[in-house]
This record gives C-alpha cells, sequence and structure tokens, in this order.
C-alpha cells in the first residue's frame, strides 16, 4: 500500500473524481437500459454524437440542461421521445 502511495501515478481518487466517474457512466448505462445505440440515442434526444461520446468515454461530463435532459431520460424515457416527437 505504501508503494502504491508513494507513486505519482497511481494516487487514489479524490471523492469528487468519484463522484464524476459514477455520473459520466451513467450516461452509458441509462443508453444501454434503453437498448439504444449511441447514434440512436443521440438521435432520439438531440444529443450531439460527439457529446455522448466524450460523456461514456469520461472526457468530460454533463452539465446544467444536459444533466436535467439525462435526469428526465433516467425518470420518464418513453414520456420525453413522444414529448420530443411531437415539438420536431
Amino acid at each position: 500500500m505504501a508503494a502504491a502511495l508513494a507513486d505519482p501515478d497511481a494516487q487514489p481518487i479524490t471523492p469528487e473524481e468519484g463522484e464524476r466517474m459514477r455520473r459520466i457512466s451513467r450516461v452509458k448505462v441509462l443508453r444501454r437500459r434503453l437498448g439504444l445505440t449511441q447514434i440512436d440515442f443521440s438521435k432520439a434526444f438531440g444529443i450531439p454524437i460527439g457529446t455522448l461520446r466524450d460523456w461514456e468515454q469520461r472526457r468530460c461530463e454533463p452539465e446544467g440542461a444536459a444533466l436535467s435532459l439525462l435526469r428526465a431520460i433516467e425518470r420518464e424515457p418513453e414520456t420525453l421521445l413522444r414529448l420530443l416527437r411531437e415539438v420536431a
């Protein structure tokens, strides 16, 4: 354990980093739970494919309105899909 802590490349993650990893991982879990490919999820919810891939690969994290959209998708995916189709 001491050797691992002394290695600058093997430092434990901070609570904030752990939360970020959990939150971003949820995007992929959510998409898979809905049975959608990245392209299908992207088109269905109006999320740019590059942004979705960045979230899933932990290059950046959803914030603000995007995070609210993901929470809505998580709670009521069918309702949200229907509403988005109606306004398109």
